[in-house]
Protein backbone atom coordinates (compact mmCIF):
# COMPACT_ATOMS: atom_id res chain seq x y z
CA UNK A 1 0.00 0.00 0.00
CA UNK A 2 1.30 3.21 -1.21
CA UNK A 3 1.75 5.62 2.22
CA UNK A 4 3.43 8.77 0.31
CA UNK A 5 2.96 11.68 1.78
CA UNK A 6 3.30 15.47 1.37
CA UNK A 7 5.73 17.97 2.62
CA UNK A 8 3.21 19.64 4.79
CA UNK A 9 1.89 16.41 6.04
CA UNK A 10 4.92 14.90 7.07
CA UNK A 11 5.95 18.52 8.68
CA UNK A 12 2.23 18.38 10.08
CA UNK A 13 2.82 14.54 11.59
CA UNK A 14 6.05 15.61 12.95
CA UNK A 15 4.84 18.91 14.49
CA UNK A 16 2.11 17.11 16.14
CA UNK A 17 4.32 14.65 18.01
CA UNK A 18 6.72 17.51 18.70
CA UNK A 19 3.42 19.29 20.39
CA UNK A 20 2.16 16.47 22.34
CA UNK A 21 5.10 15.76 24.15
CA UNK A 22 4.78 16.84 27.60
CA UNK A 23 8.47 17.61 27.89
CA UNK A 24 8.50 19.74 25.31
CA UNK A 25 5.27 21.38 26.09
CA UNK A 26 6.71 23.20 28.73
CA UNK A 27 10.91 23.15 28.61
CA UNK A 28 13.79 25.50 30.40
CA UNK A 29 16.49 25.62 28.12
CA UNK A 30 20.18 26.78 29.47
CA UNK A 31 22.21 28.02 26.50
CA UNK A 32 24.45 31.13 25.54
CA UNK A 33 22.87 33.42 23.39
CA UNK A 34 24.07 33.92 19.59
CA UNK A 35 23.16 35.23 16.28
CA UNK A 36 20.10 37.93 18.21
CA UNK A 37 18.17 40.50 16.26
CA UNK A 38 15.59 42.43 17.52
CA UNK A 39 12.59 43.14 14.54
CA UNK A 40 12.22 46.28 15.41
CA UNK A 41 9.35 47.01 13.26
CA UNK A 42 6.97 43.88 14.95
CA UNK A 43 8.92 43.65 18.18
CA UNK A 44 9.52 40.01 17.74
CA UNK A 45 13.22 38.89 19.00
CA UNK A 46 14.65 36.08 17.09
CA UNK A 47 18.14 33.99 18.73
CA UNK A 48 20.18 31.05 18.65
CA UNK A 49 20.66 29.26 21.63
CA UNK A 50 24.07 27.53 22.06
CA UNK A 51 26.38 25.00 24.17
CA UNK A 52 29.46 23.02 22.96
CA UNK A 53 27.38 20.66 21.14
CA UNK A 54 24.39 22.24 19.95
CA UNK A 55 22.18 24.79 18.88
CA UNK A 56 18.63 25.80 18.57
CA UNK A 57 16.73 28.10 17.20
CA UNK A 58 14.62 30.72 19.20
CA UNK A 59 11.99 33.47 19.05
CA UNK A 60 10.02 35.62 21.34
CA UNK A 61 6.98 37.10 20.34
CA UNK A 62 6.47 41.04 21.32
CA UNK A 63 4.03 40.37 24.54
CA UNK A 64 6.52 38.06 26.08
CA UNK A 65 9.14 40.19 24.79
CA UNK A 66 7.78 43.33 26.78
CA UNK A 67 8.68 41.35 29.69
CA UNK A 68 12.17 41.73 29.57
CA UNK A 69 14.32 43.62 32.36
CA UNK A 70 17.42 43.98 30.51
CA UNK A 71 18.94 43.57 26.63
CA UNK A 72 19.81 40.50 25.77
CA UNK A 73 23.33 40.65 23.78
CA UNK A 74 25.24 37.51 21.91
CA UNK A 75 27.65 35.84 24.31
CA UNK A 76 25.27 35.98 27.18
CA UNK A 77 23.93 33.15 29.47
CA UNK A 78 20.58 32.42 29.69
CA UNK A 79 17.78 30.58 30.70
CA UNK A 80 14.35 30.30 28.04
CA UNK A 81 11.40 28.55 29.28
CA UNK A 82 8.67 27.71 27.10
CA UNK A 83 7.27 25.29 24.34
CA UNK A 84 9.85 23.28 21.54
CA UNK A 85 7.41 23.53 18.37
CA UNK A 86 8.07 22.91 14.77
CA UNK A 87 8.13 25.92 12.27
CA UNK A 88 6.22 24.58 9.53
CA UNK A 89 7.26 27.12 6.85
CA UNK A 90 10.64 26.71 7.54
CA UNK A 91 10.66 22.99 8.53
CA UNK A 92 12.29 23.15 11.80
CA UNK A 93 12.15 23.29 15.52
CA UNK A 94 12.41 25.90 17.46
CA UNK A 95 11.42 27.33 20.98
CA UNK A 96 8.86 29.67 21.22
CA UNK A 97 10.67 31.46 24.43
CA UNK A 98 7.94 33.01 27.01
CA UNK A 99 10.36 34.08 29.37
CA UNK A 100 14.00 34.70 29.53
CA UNK A 101 16.59 35.71 32.26
CA UNK A 102 20.30 35.63 32.92
CA UNK A 103 22.72 32.90 33.43
CA UNK A 104 25.60 34.45 34.02
CA UNK A 105 28.17 35.27 31.23
CA UNK A 106 28.81 32.78 28.28
CA UNK A 107 32.03 30.99 27.97
CA UNK A 108 32.84 33.10 24.97
CA UNK A 109 32.13 36.35 26.06
CA UNK A 110 34.31 35.49 29.01
CA UNK A 111 37.23 34.92 26.82
CA UNK A 112 37.28 37.57 25.16
CA UNK A 113 36.26 39.73 28.04
CA UNK A 114 39.31 38.51 29.57
CA UNK A 115 41.88 38.39 26.85
CA UNK A 116 40.82 42.01 26.22
CA UNK A 117 41.36 43.52 29.99
CA UNK A 118 44.82 41.39 29.24
CA UNK A 119 45.76 43.05 25.84
CA UNK A 120 44.60 46.57 27.02
CA UNK A 121 46.98 46.30 29.77
CA UNK A 122 49.88 45.35 27.89
CA UNK A 123 48.82 49.17 26.04
CA UNK A 124 47.88 46.95 22.56
CA UNK A 125 45.40 49.15 22.33
CA UNK A 126 46.64 52.70 23.08
CA UNK A 127 45.45 54.91 21.01
CA UNK A 128 48.84 56.59 21.05
CA UNK A 129 50.17 53.87 18.97
CA UNK A 130 48.02 53.93 16.07
CA UNK A 131 48.76 55.72 12.67
CA UNK A 132 46.77 57.66 10.41
CA UNK A 133 45.75 56.22 6.98
CA UNK A 134 47.92 57.24 3.73
CA UNK A 135 46.03 60.18 1.97
CA UNK A 136 46.60 58.95 -1.60
CA UNK A 137 47.30 55.21 -1.30
CA UNK A 138 49.08 53.81 -4.48
CA UNK A 139 47.81 49.73 -3.10
CA UNK A 140 45.40 48.76 -1.02
CA UNK A 141 45.64 45.17 -0.02
CA UNK A 142 42.23 43.59 1.30
CA UNK A 143 42.49 40.74 3.38
CA UNK A 144 38.90 38.12 3.55
CA UNK A 145 36.69 35.34 2.30
CA UNK A 146 37.53 35.07 -1.34
CA UNK A 147 33.68 34.27 -2.05
CA UNK A 148 31.53 36.13 0.75
CA UNK A 149 30.21 39.33 0.01
CA UNK A 150 32.58 41.42 1.47
CA UNK A 151 35.46 41.74 -1.09
CA UNK A 152 32.98 42.13 -4.07
CA UNK A 153 31.81 45.05 -1.43
CA UNK A 154 35.22 46.74 -1.13
CA UNK A 155 36.46 46.07 -4.58
CA UNK A 156 33.36 47.60 -5.61
CA UNK A 157 34.20 50.95 -3.26
CA UNK A 158 37.92 51.39 -3.79
CA UNK A 159 37.31 51.60 -7.85
CA UNK A 160 34.43 53.52 -7.55
CA UNK A 161 35.91 55.98 -4.93
CA UNK A 162 39.55 55.72 -6.23
CA UNK A 163 40.04 53.91 -8.91
CA UNK A 164 43.58 55.13 -9.61
CA UNK A 165 44.81 52.88 -6.69
CA UNK A 166 45.76 49.41 -7.19
CA UNK A 167 44.19 46.62 -5.16
CA UNK A 168 46.15 43.92 -3.93
CA UNK A 169 43.80 40.64 -2.76
CA UNK A 170 44.99 37.96 -0.31
CA UNK A 171 41.79 35.00 0.69
CA UNK A 172 41.94 33.79 3.38
CA UNK A 173 39.09 31.93 5.81
CA UNK A 174 37.36 34.27 7.78
CA UNK A 175 35.23 31.74 9.81
CA UNK A 176 36.87 27.97 11.35
CA UNK A 177 39.48 26.39 13.40
CA UNK A 178 41.99 27.32 10.19
CA UNK A 179 40.56 30.94 9.98
CA UNK A 180 43.49 32.69 12.04
CA UNK A 181 46.18 30.83 10.89
CA UNK A 182 45.41 31.78 7.27
CA UNK A 183 44.72 35.40 7.91
CA UNK A 184 48.14 36.16 9.87
CA UNK A 185 49.93 34.15 6.80
CA UNK A 186 48.12 36.91 4.81
CA UNK A 187 48.58 39.67 7.16
CA UNK A 188 52.79 38.73 7.40
CA UNK A 189 53.02 38.49 3.74
CA UNK A 190 51.56 41.40 2.59
CA UNK A 191 53.88 43.45 5.40
CA UNK A 192 56.83 41.11 4.44
CA UNK A 193 56.79 42.19 0.62
CA UNK A 194 55.86 45.97 1.24
CA UNK A 195 54.19 46.10 -1.52
CA UNK A 196 50.89 47.94 -0.16
CA UNK A 197 50.21 51.09 1.69
CA UNK A 198 47.34 50.58 3.99
CA UNK A 199 45.99 47.18 4.74
CA UNK A 200 41.68 46.54 4.76
CA UNK A 201 41.15 43.12 6.71
CA UNK A 202 37.85 41.79 7.95
CA UNK A 203 34.19 39.77 7.04
CA UNK A 204 30.36 40.45 6.98
CA UNK A 205 28.70 40.27 10.12
CA UNK A 206 27.74 36.96 11.74
CA UNK A 207 27.37 35.44 15.56
CA UNK A 208 29.57 35.73 17.72
CA UNK A 209 31.44 32.30 16.83
CA UNK A 210 31.15 32.99 13.05
CA UNK A 211 33.67 36.23 13.89
CA UNK A 212 35.33 34.43 16.56
CA UNK A 213 38.52 34.55 14.40
CA UNK A 214 38.90 37.87 15.06
CA UNK A 215 39.54 37.54 18.70
CA UNK A 216 42.54 34.87 18.29
CA UNK A 217 45.43 36.48 20.42
CA UNK A 218 47.59 36.33 18.08
CA UNK A 219 46.15 37.57 15.07
CA UNK A 220 45.64 40.72 17.27
CA UNK A 221 49.32 40.54 18.23
CA UNK A 222 50.04 40.29 14.38
CA UNK A 223 47.71 43.35 13.71
CA UNK A 224 48.97 45.63 16.29
CA UNK A 225 52.79 44.83 15.34
CA UNK A 226 52.28 45.66 11.43
CA UNK A 227 54.25 48.07 10.21
CA UNK A 228 51.61 48.66 7.70
CA UNK A 229 48.25 51.07 8.79
CA UNK A 230 45.55 48.69 9.35
CA UNK A 231 41.86 48.44 8.93
CA UNK A 232 39.63 46.55 10.60
CA UNK A 233 36.05 45.76 8.91
CA UNK A 234 34.55 42.52 11.15
CA UNK A 235 31.22 42.29 11.26
CA UNK A 236 28.49 44.98 11.67
CA UNK A 237 28.15 48.45 12.97
CA UNK A 238 27.58 46.95 16.41
CA UNK A 239 29.94 43.69 16.25
CA UNK A 240 33.27 44.71 18.00
CA UNK A 241 36.16 42.35 17.64
CA UNK A 242 39.34 42.47 19.64
CA UNK A 243 41.30 43.23 15.98
CA UNK A 244 39.44 46.44 15.90
CA UNK A 245 40.59 48.00 18.85
CA UNK A 246 43.82 46.46 17.90
CA UNK A 247 44.22 47.72 14.15
CA UNK A 248 45.01 51.80 13.49
CA UNK A 249 41.48 52.64 12.29
CA UNK A 250 37.48 50.58 12.91
CA UNK A 251 34.93 50.46 10.33
CA UNK A 252 31.52 49.59 11.28
CA UNK A 253 31.78 47.81 7.95
CA UNK A 254 33.49 46.06 4.70
CA UNK A 255 32.17 48.68 2.98
CA UNK A 256 32.96 51.57 5.54
CA UNK A 257 36.72 50.58 5.52
CA UNK A 258 36.93 51.06 1.53
CA UNK A 259 35.41 54.41 1.81
CA UNK A 260 38.08 55.15 4.63
CA UNK A 261 41.03 53.71 2.66
CA UNK A 262 40.70 56.01 -0.25
CA UNK A 263 39.73 59.05 -1.17
CA UNK A 264 36.58 59.79 -3.17
CA UNK A 265 37.56 61.04 -6.51
CA UNK A 266 34.05 63.05 -6.89
CA UNK A 267 34.84 65.13 -4.10
CA UNK A 268 38.68 66.10 -5.18
CA UNK A 269 36.74 66.44 -9.11
CA UNK A 270 34.74 68.98 -7.27
CA UNK A 271 37.11 70.55 -5.87
CA UNK A 272 39.18 71.37 -8.70
CA UNK A 273 36.33 72.12 -11.02
CA UNK A 274 35.59 74.47 -7.96
CA UNK A 275 39.49 76.11 -7.84
CA UNK A 276 39.58 76.20 -11.82
CA UNK A 277 36.60 78.25 -11.65
CA UNK A 278 37.94 80.48 -9.26
CA UNK A 279 40.66 80.93 -10.96
CA UNK A 280 39.32 81.75 -14.38
CA UNK A 281 37.09 84.16 -12.09
CA UNK A 282 40.37 85.99 -10.55
CA UNK A 283 42.42 86.20 -14.03
CA UNK A 284 38.89 87.73 -15.66
CA UNK A 285 38.82 89.94 -13.03
CA UNK A 286 42.29 90.81 -13.38
CA UNK A 287 41.88 91.32 -16.67
CA UNK A 288 38.61 93.41 -16.28
CA UNK A 289 40.82 95.62 -14.07
CA UNK A 290 44.00 95.94 -16.40
CA UNK A 291 41.76 97.36 -19.28
CA UNK A 292 39.78 99.79 -16.87
CA UNK A 293 43.62 100.93 -15.93
CA UNK A 294 44.57 100.85 -19.74
CA UNK A 295 41.34 102.64 -20.55
CA UNK A 296 41.78 105.49 -18.24
CA UNK A 297 45.41 105.92 -19.08
CA UNK A 298 44.03 106.20 -23.13
CA UNK A 299 41.76 108.53 -22.22
CA UNK A 300 44.21 110.95 -20.86
CA UNK A 301 45.07 114.19 -22.45
CA UNK A 302 49.06 113.18 -22.74
CA UNK A 303 47.47 110.12 -24.50
CA UNK A 304 45.40 112.06 -27.51
CA UNK A 305 47.60 114.62 -27.84
CA UNK A 306 51.37 113.66 -27.00
CA UNK A 307 52.88 116.23 -29.61
CA UNK A 308 51.34 119.11 -27.25
CA UNK A 309 52.25 117.40 -23.62
CA UNK A 310 55.73 117.26 -25.35
CA UNK A 311 56.03 120.69 -26.34
CA UNK A 312 54.70 121.67 -22.84
CA UNK A 313 57.26 119.55 -21.19
CA UNK A 314 59.97 120.97 -23.05
CA UNK A 315 58.71 124.33 -22.55
CA UNK A 316 58.73 124.03 -18.60
CA UNK A 317 61.97 122.62 -19.12
CA UNK A 318 63.36 125.32 -20.22
CA UNK A 319 62.14 127.93 -18.09
CA UNK A 320 63.50 125.56 -15.46
CA UNK A 321 66.94 125.14 -17.18
CA UNK A 322 67.20 129.39 -17.19
CA UNK A 323 65.97 129.76 -14.03
CA UNK A 324 68.80 127.46 -12.80
CA UNK A 325 71.34 129.41 -14.92
CA UNK A 326 70.49 132.51 -13.68
CA UNK A 327 70.76 130.97 -9.86
CA UNK A 328 74.19 129.85 -10.84
CA UNK A 329 75.44 133.30 -11.69
CA UNK A 330 74.13 134.48 -8.51
CA UNK A 331 75.54 132.29 -6.61
CA UNK A 332 79.23 132.62 -8.44
CA UNK A 333 79.07 136.28 -8.24
CA UNK A 334 78.31 136.41 -4.59
CA UNK A 335 81.45 133.35 -3.97
CA UNK A 336 83.93 135.40 -6.45
CA UNK A 337 82.60 138.73 -4.08
CA UNK A 338 83.19 136.64 -0.79
CA UNK A 339 86.48 135.54 -2.15
CA UNK A 340 87.99 138.65 -2.86
CA UNK A 341 86.94 140.38 0.17
CA UNK A 342 88.76 137.49 2.12
CA UNK A 343 92.33 137.48 -0.08
CA UNK A 344 91.87 141.11 0.28
CA UNK A 345 92.34 141.25 4.11
CA UNK A 346 94.58 138.54 4.27
CA UNK A 347 97.14 140.21 2.09
CA UNK A 348 96.42 142.99 4.27
CA UNK A 349 98.08 140.71 7.28
CA UNK A 350 100.85 139.30 4.88
CA UNK A 351 104.50 139.65 6.79
CA UNK A 352 105.28 140.86 3.09
CA UNK A 353 104.12 143.92 3.64
CA UNK A 354 105.61 144.78 6.69
CA UNK A 355 109.34 143.56 5.39
CA UNK A 356 108.12 146.22 2.04
CA UNK A 357 107.96 148.78 4.69
CA UNK A 358 112.08 148.33 5.59
CA UNK A 359 112.13 145.26 8.24
CA UNK A 360 114.20 142.38 7.93
CA UNK A 361 112.91 138.76 8.48
CA UNK A 362 115.97 136.72 9.91
CA UNK A 363 116.93 132.96 9.37
CA UNK A 364 119.75 130.27 10.49
CA UNK A 365 121.01 128.28 8.18
CA UNK A 366 118.06 125.00 8.80
CA UNK A 367 115.27 128.15 8.19
CA UNK A 368 114.47 128.48 12.05
CA UNK A 369 113.00 132.42 12.10
CA UNK A 370 115.82 133.86 14.77
CA UNK A 371 113.66 136.29 17.42
CA UNK A 372 116.70 137.19 19.56
CA UNK A 373 120.03 137.96 20.30
CA UNK A 374 120.10 134.66 22.20
CA UNK A 375 119.81 132.32 19.57
CA UNK A 376 122.58 133.27 17.98
CA UNK A 377 126.65 133.23 18.29
CA UNK A 378 129.22 135.14 16.81
CA UNK A 379 130.45 133.39 13.39
CA UNK A 380 127.29 132.37 12.93
CA UNK A 381 125.84 132.66 9.23
CA UNK A 382 122.16 134.17 8.63
CA UNK A 383 119.36 134.62 5.95
CA UNK A 384 118.27 137.84 5.97
CA UNK A 385 114.80 137.96 4.02
CA UNK A 386 114.43 141.79 2.85
CA UNK A 387 110.87 143.03 0.92
CA UNK A 388 113.01 142.81 -2.65
CA UNK A 389 115.60 139.82 -1.66
CA UNK A 390 117.51 137.72 0.21
CA UNK A 391 121.07 138.50 1.69
CA UNK A 392 123.26 136.24 3.97
CA UNK A 393 125.31 137.78 6.79
CA UNK A 394 127.66 136.59 9.40
CA UNK A 395 127.37 137.80 12.96
CA UNK A 396 130.49 139.45 14.49
CA UNK A 397 129.10 141.12 17.02
CA UNK A 398 126.47 140.46 19.29
CA UNK A 399 124.78 143.09 21.86
CA UNK A 400 121.68 142.53 24.33
CA UNK A 401 119.52 145.40 25.45
CA UNK A 402 118.44 145.80 28.75
CA UNK A 403 115.34 147.08 30.07
CA UNK A 404 116.69 150.89 30.11
CA UNK A 405 118.68 150.61 26.28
Amino acid sequence: MDTTLTVSEITAYIKQLVDSDEVLSFAAVSGEISNFKAHYASGHLYFSLKDEGAQIKAVMFRSAAATLDFEPKDGEAVKAYGRISVYPQGGQYQLYCTRLVRDGAGSLWQQYERLKKQLEAEGLFDEGRKRPLPRFPRRVGVITSRTGAAVRDIISVLTRRWPMTEIVFCGASVQGVEAPTELRRALRLMAEKGCVDSIIIGRGGGSIEDLWAFNDEMLVRDIAACPVPVISAVGHETDFTLCDFAADVRAPTPSAAAELAVPDRAEYVSLVNTLDARMKNALLSRISDMRLYVDSIASRGVMRSPLVSIERRRSELDGKKQLLISRMNAIRTQKKSSLLTLASGLNAMSPLNVLDRGYVFASDTDGRAVQSVKDVSIGQRLSLRFGDGIADAEIENIKQFNGDN
